[in-house]
């Protein structure tokens, strides 16, 4: 597979990115020459953010399936496209060729649509990190059913939630998961979901732990026999769905600043240019890499760079079932040993966490097969940044530091591998095609180097979302109201003397633990559910591996002989209401909260609380009761 995109260096890039602002029609038209269409566009882009409203490739008409996998067929149908690795080492591998993965995905396909799923469908899945994972998501997108992938670390109430906001038909899972030493009862999480999602047809189940699961008749099919009703029908060669540009391709939900997460909506065209393109440049893949990103597919990262991505460019995609520290911390680096991987993509927690081991499981590994190193879902401390470099790099891999969004489909600001700068901690440059700007509180622009304020975008990419589901008005005041005529992220940033970008975090309400994004509001209302708690207040603080840890001040007025155990329930209620993902890491009991007259909770208090600070809390003056505040300070958790 051959590039002619690729930018090779610096001034490659600065040319490109002068033509993507210049002339971003003309531009984005030149690189969408490059894949394949069923009907070219009519126009490449009409925008106007007010609405908001974007559309890319209008009158296009594709599959994103036979951009992954058809047009490879010639070149690269024996080439591994997807190496599985999973949880157990001593398991054995799993290696799908190209041919052999579109062969699956056109038999699970027919599954789909031998169940009356069509075009338009929604369809939930809900499975641990496994190739059919990969298989069912392709299969939708082969027939223009729309997926929504599910982390599956989610609770049965977040999947509900999720099903009843999507209108999902069907959903796809496995009787349970292998998660380090730990097997997560999938179905039987499924199964709980259930309860009040009548839109819910048929759930096709895979078979991977063999734990005991209940079949419901007429509703639940497993998939293996599913699939041999396919092979007695004979050749499942099956026609990719046209599908116009602007159809959905999939919906992601993402919590937001609000309790109810969002279905970030991203459709055909634009967003497989943007994920290709994306991959083709930050990370510099070379025709017979190995790729490995580290990330769960139930995230827009697994989406976009374990098989959206990498697949349309003919990459050969490792996708890996367990965690970095099972059977022990040196993961990560027999795997790398193992498959000579050429480009690693994972999170500054692992690495921030992989480091607390030393340098012990590193030692002995042979990882001279590695190109470039990445990381991705937040900021990287300069420590984390460094211990990369020496002990996994070994200072010969440029570390690609990527800032984006599940909202953006891909990478936005980040160093292409080897070919522009980079600097420890800064995600530095725009992409082509990404226009950049940081604003004051009042929406106006700072201008010039050596500055700091709210991270926008002035113009659409290819991959931005489009809506979100079902709730257009949600979009607009999510993204498009804060500043008027921008595309607000969210993030506060820093622009140094040389024009680069250093993300420094969130500015809303929500957090960033691990890489995900968790809404404080979302977690304050599972908190809220348990039946002793008055009323809640959730912060970020800063954490040593996390990143952010979650810090929640609640008000108890139930039976509470306990403190110990009283947290104990609490922190029970959350991973039932979201998944233990959303737990807090310290819950501190209070008489009351900081509130303004008007009721308002002063969070920049609470923040400034749980960051130990307690000398510099500002303005207290408009707090209806700021006795309250000593109280806190005295009963922080440190």
């Amino acid at each position: 597979m051959h590039y002619p995109y690729q930018l090779k260096s610096f001034e490659a890039y600065q040319a490109a990115y002068e033509k993507s602002v210049q002339d971003p029609e003309t531009f984005w038209a030149e690189i969408a020459e490059h894949f394949l269409w069923k009907k070219k566009w009519d126009k490449v882009l009409e925008w106007n953010f007010k609405e908001p409203r974007v559309k890319w490739f209008q009158g296009g008409k594709l599959n994103i399936t036979e951009n992954c996998l058809d047009r490879h067929q010639a070149a690269l149908g024996d080439q591994p496209a997807l190496i599985w690795e999973p949880n157990d080492p001593e398991a054995g591998h799993r290696i799908l060729t190209y041919g052999e993965l579109l062969f699956k995905v056109m038999q699970f396909a027919n599954v789909l649509r031998n169940n009356g799923v069509k075009k338009g469908d929604r369809v939930c899945i809900y499975m641990g990190m496994i190739p059919e994972l990969a298989i069912a998501i392709l299969a939708c997108a082969r027939i223009g059913a729309i997926h929504s992938v599910i982390f599956a670390g989610f609770s049965a109430q977040s999947i509900a939630d999720r099903i009843q906001d999507a209108q999902a038909s069907m959903v796809i899972t496995s009787d349970g998961a292998y998660r380090g030493n730990k097997i997560i009862p999938l179905k039987a999480v499924v199964d709980d979901a259930m309860v009040g999602c009548p839109s819910v047809k048929n759930i096709i189940v895979y078979t991977h732990t063999r734990l005991p699961v209940s079949m419901i008749k007429g509703r639940d099919l497993w998939w293996e026999d599913e699939i041999r009703k396919v092979e007695k029908q004979g050749n499942p060669f099956l026609q990719a769905e046209e599908m116009d540009a602007e159809d959905l391709l999939f919906i992601l939900y993402t919590s937001g600043s609000t309790g109810k997460p969002k279905g970030v909506v991203h459709t055909c065209a634009g967003y497989m240019v943007w994920a290709n393109y994306s991959f083709v440049n930050v990370f510099q893949y070379q025709p017979g890499q190995v790729h490995f990103c580290t990330a769960d597919a139930g995230w827009i990262t697994g989406h976009s760079y374990i098989i959206y991505g990498p697949l349309s460019a003919g990459a050969t995609t490792l996708m890996f079932e367990g965690i970095p520290t099972y059977p022990d911390a040196g993961r990560f680096w027999e795997i790398i040993q193992k498959f000579g991987v050429d480009i690693l993509y994972t999170a500054p927690t692992a690495i921030r966490s992989l480091m607390g081991f030393g340098e012990g499981p590193v030692h002995g590994k042979k990882m001279d097969s590695l190109k470039v190193l990445g990381t991705v879902g937040e900021p990287i401390n300069s420590e984390a940044w460094h211990w990369y470099d020496q002990h996994i790099g070994k200072h010969q891999c440029p570390i690609v530091d990527t800032w984006w969004q599940t909202e953006t489909g891909g990478v936005m600001i980040s160093n292409l591998a080897g070919v522009t700068p980079s600097k420890p901690t800064y995600a530095t440059y725009p992409l082509p095609g990404v226009q950049p700007l940081l604003v004051d509180e009042h929406g106006r622009e700072i201008e010039g180097n050596g500055v700091s304020g709210n991270l926008c975008i002035r113009f659409p990419w290819p991959g931005m979302l489009r809506t979100t589901y079902g709730d257009h008005e949600r979009c607009r005041q999510a993204y498009f109201s804060t500043y008027a005529d921008l595309y607000f992220t969210g993030d506060g940033c820093l622009r140094d003397e040389e024009g680069m970008y250093r993300i420094t975090g969130r500015v809303d309400d929500v957090l960033n633990v691990s890489g995900h994004r968790i809404g404080t509001a979302e977690v304050e209302n599972a908190i809220n559910m348990h039946s002793g708690v008055v009323e809640s207040a959730v912060v970020g603080y800063p954490h040593d591996i996390k990143g952010q840890g979650i810090y929640a001040f609640v008000i108890f007025n139930g039976f509470h002989e306990n403190e110990s155990l009283t947290r104990q329930d609490v922190l029970q209620t959350v991973t039932r209401v979201i998944g233990a993902i959303a737990k807090p890491d310290k819950i501190q009991f209070v008489a009351g909260l900081p509130k303004t007259r008007s009721g308002k909770i002063m969070r920049r208090i609470l923040r400034k609380i749980a960051e130990g600070e307690t000398t510099n809390l500002g303005d207290t003056s408009t707090l209806l009761d700021p006795g309250v505040v000593e109280a806190i300070m005295e009963g922080r958790i440190s």
